[in-house]
């Protein structure tokens, strides 16, 4: 099982993100943000701990402006969470991880009480 989460790019970005059948938790950040190394362990955390339910991404702004811009990311660290290729929740700025947690299950019950 993965541990860490995986980086996502521009040339992925339709295989990893839009074409996933999961819920999809993406991690727009960037080298030289602070607060978006304070959240990089607790994604990383949470790939590991939701392995298997939840793909868990890491976009690095700087080196796909494209994907950024397309979902107007403005401020890092910024949470996108995606279903079936659609953007469902959105997180801004460095947060708990039981703030994550807490939208992750939600998300989860949401999608099991779909199918």
């Amino acid at each position: 099982m993965a541990g860490d989460a995986l980086k996502a790019t521009d040339a992925t970005w339709d295989e990893d993100v839009m074409k996933a059948s999961e819920l999809v938790m993406v991690d727009f950040w960037a080298v030289w943000c602070g607060p978006c190394q304070m959240v990089a362990p607790i994604v990383d955390e949470l790939a590991t701990e939701y392995a298997g339910k939840v793909k868990v991404r890491k976009l690095n702004t700087d080196e796909n402006p494209e994907i950024a811009g397309r979902y107007q990311v403005m401020s890092i660290p910024t949470i996108l969470f995606f279903k079936n290729g659609q953007a469902v929740e959105r997180l801004v700025g460095a947060r708990p991880k039981r703030q994550f947690k807490e939208i992750i299950d939600s998300l989860l019950a949401q999608h099991s009480g779909a199918a």
